[in-house]
């Protein structure tokens, strides 16, 4: 935050949190957060009579960090609400971004699901910090940590102290909120019993609500708040949500991506759900947008193509980078194999088992710096919606939305067509293509 370019402090930031997470998890379970060690211990994931040892180690920790910076450069800043913006408003930027770092936390690390079975995890924790600190960074600072917050309020005490007691307080409500969320998308993190073959039709609406409405809040947050990397940002807040959320719903996140997987077929979601699946994204991109016009005071942005841009430019580059996201995920995230340098026998790889949120995540980076300029590069309906419904307050009508959104399930359809075209193997029986018949693992 002193010497940093704005671009990349928070990449620093979050960097530094996902190389710790790697080295130490296996030591302490890397939480380097008091909230995340409150969050695990409510959720019956770490002893409490560890919780306290943990916090208070993590706290001095901070301070001492706080105490070394300042020293190194004669240098502090000190801990409040940017300029303009009140309590409340850092308050429900602090809550969200630590209820969605420690359900990340809950979901990659700890779930009876993931917990020791995947690489991704310091990955999907580390890069919440991009979303949340380039999203909501210029209301509160970013701190989603009671440990950095007390480390930054004491390293600068001689110009004001106190307010890490109530980002401390926030932060703790964020992690209390993101256990509730985890058992609710996950009941058998409650109950005690193995995770089931499919989750009920309940905790899957609530994970696309949950993970759309992350999306959306951090595509407003950047944009309204000027954020230096916009792009960056939005795509790391898919890409955790996705890794997080993705054996529990599919972590669709976008109509445009449901329509595409129920047109490619192979029962990947049934017919009766895709209606449900949308509904739940659109309602959790408009009440994101209500959010981030709440948080930004009232401001709001339209719908529309970048300057010296025509409705039809945008429109094309909508459908075609749709096209692109929902194709990246039908070919790394609902495959039953993969071809490989070295296939097995039946002709097929498992699909990718720790890189497929980063790779879907990544979409949203090209196809952002790509169209960003261009159409906005939504490449979501329910981004859509929610950008233009919202801008109704600002004197915006919503008549293109349609038009976007028509593209965008345009793009989805289009890249379910050459899905099938290219992924034969999905659809034909065993023994096709010349191969020895083998009973599937």
């Amino acid at each position: 935050m002193i010497t940093g370019g704005p671009e990349w402090a928070v990449t620093s930031i979050a960097c530094t949190l996902m190389v710790m997470i790697y080295a130490l998890g296996g030591v302490s379970g890397a939480h380097f957060n008091p909230a995340v060690s409150l969050a695990l211990g409510m959720a019956k994931k770490k002893d409490m009579k560890d919780v306290g040892p943990y916090i208070a180690v993590q706290i001095i920790a901070g301070i001492c960090a706080g105490l070394v910076y300042g020293a190194m450069f004669w240098n502090v800043f000190n801990l409040a609400p940017a300029a303009g913006f009140t309590w409340v408003h850092a308050s429900l930027a602090e809550i969200i971004y630590t209820m969605m770092l420690c359900f990340v936390v809950l979901n990659v690390a700890c779930s009876r699901m993931h917990a020791g079975k995947n690489e991704f995890y310091g990955l999907a924790i580390g890069f919440v910090v991009v979303a949340g600190g380039y999203g909501a960074g210029h209301i509160s600072g970013g701190c989603f940590n009671p440990a950095v917050a007390i480390g930054i309020d004491t390293s600068s005490a001689g110009i004001g102290w106190g307010w890490c007691i109530v980002y401390t307080i926030c932060e703790f409500i964020g992690a209390a909120l993101a256990v509730v969320l985890f058992q609710t998308c996950r009941p058998e993190e409650k109950t005690g019993e193995e995770p089931p073959e499919m989750y009920s039709l309940g905790s899957r609406l609530v994970a696309e609500f949950l993970g759309t409405y992350m999306l959306v809040l951090t595509v407003g947050l950047n944009v309204i708040g000027g954020s230096k990397a916009p792009v960056w940002s939005i795509a790391a807040s898919l890409m955790c949500m996705i890794f997080a959320l993705g054996s529990c719903s599919g972590a669709h996140f976008n109509p445009a991506v449901t329509v595409a997987i129920s047109f490619s077929g192979r029962g990947k979601i049934s017919s009766a759900d895709v209606g449900k699946y949308i509904g739940a994204q659109l309602v959790g991109g408009v009440l994101a947008s209500m959010t981030y016009a709440f948080m930004e005071k009232g401001a709001v942005f339209p719908l529309q193509p970048g300057a010296g841009h025509t409705w039809i430019s945008a429109y094309l580059a909508e459908m075609v980078f749709t096209f692109l996201l929902c194709f990246v995920v039908l070919c790394v995230a609902t495959v039953s194999g993969r071809a490989g340098p070295e296939p097995d026998p039946s002709g097929c790889q498992k699909s990718l088992s720790s890189f497929f949120g980063l790779a879907i995540g990544s979409c949203v980076t090209a196809g952002g710096y790509a169209i960003g300029a261009v159409s906005g590069g939504s490449l979501n309906p329910a981004v859509s919606a929610g950008i233009a419904l919202s801008s109704l307050a600002g004197g915006h009508g919503i008549f293109h939305m349609f038009i976007y959104i028509i593209f965008e399930i345009l793009g989805g359809i289009i890249a379910a067509v050459l899905f099938k075209a290219t992924h034969e193997a999905e659809y034909a029986k065993r023994g096709d293509y010349g191969r020895e018949e083998i009973p599937a693992a």
